[in-house]
């Protein structure tokens, strides 16, 4: 009994390369054409939904990936005051801290 299925799992694991070359057959014949009125119906859906395409206003989208992350734009520091030499001259207090 051993003999036997050992015989048929060779045969099983030589014919599967040939198997595998055989062309697919389709048996079930095509199904019927479309009538010159369907043709017809389904040209005039198409050019109706290609119409409706270009009726949808393009969408301008930022480019920056991270703009929903930021809350606000960076300030500009505020201009410099006048000149050390006009105001009074500033006093070092503490040690240096390099």
């Amino acid at each position: 009994m051993k003999l036997f299925r050992m015989a048929a799992v060779l045969l099983a694991v030589l014919t599967a390369p040939a198997y595998a070359q055989v062309p697919n057959i389709n048996l079930l014949q095509d199904g019927p054409s479309k009538t010159p009125e369907e043709k017809a119906a389904e040209a005039e859906r198409d050019k109706a939904y290609k119409e409706t395409l270009k009726k949808i206003p393009d969408a301008k989208a930022s480019n920056d990936p991270w703009g929903g992350m930021r809350s606000d734009p960076p300030k500009q520091p505020a201009a410099p005051k006048a000149s050390a030499a006009t105001g009074a001259p500033k006093k070092k207090s503490g040690t240096s801290a390099n």
